[in-house]
């Protein structure tokens, strides 16, 4: 399967999912990132909701991919499709598995 097709897949399961994390306009804490990390490791596909304006929600994705290590599938106003494979998948909670 091509990188395109992939991504497609990924938007396809990111569809039924709801945001994970809510990040406001004070920015990625501590707290924040540290739900973010838990997240990624177990779902590895997660939705993020960013409440903030346009360039601050695009500065505050960017801290999050840089942060985390992970990549963006896709962005549609203030909610982020973000993807991070993990070491050791969880099938119970891994939403790559989940949804296949």
């Amino acid at each position: 399967m091509n990188q395109q097709q992939q991504k497609k897949q990924y938007r396809a399961i990111g569809h039924h999912l709801n945001p994970v994390v809510t990040i406001a306009g004070n920015g990625l804490t501590e707290q924040v990132a540290a739900e973010l990390e838990r997240a990624l490791d177990d779902h590895e596909l997660i939705k993020v909701r960013i409440n903030a304006d346009r360039e601050t929600r695009q500065l505050l994705i960017n801290a999050l991919l840089v942060s985390t290590q992970s990549e963006l599938v896709q962005r549609i106003g203030g909610i982020a499709l973000i993807l991070r494979r993990a070491t050791v998948q969880k099938p119970a909670l891994s939403n790559l598995v989940r949804y296949q």
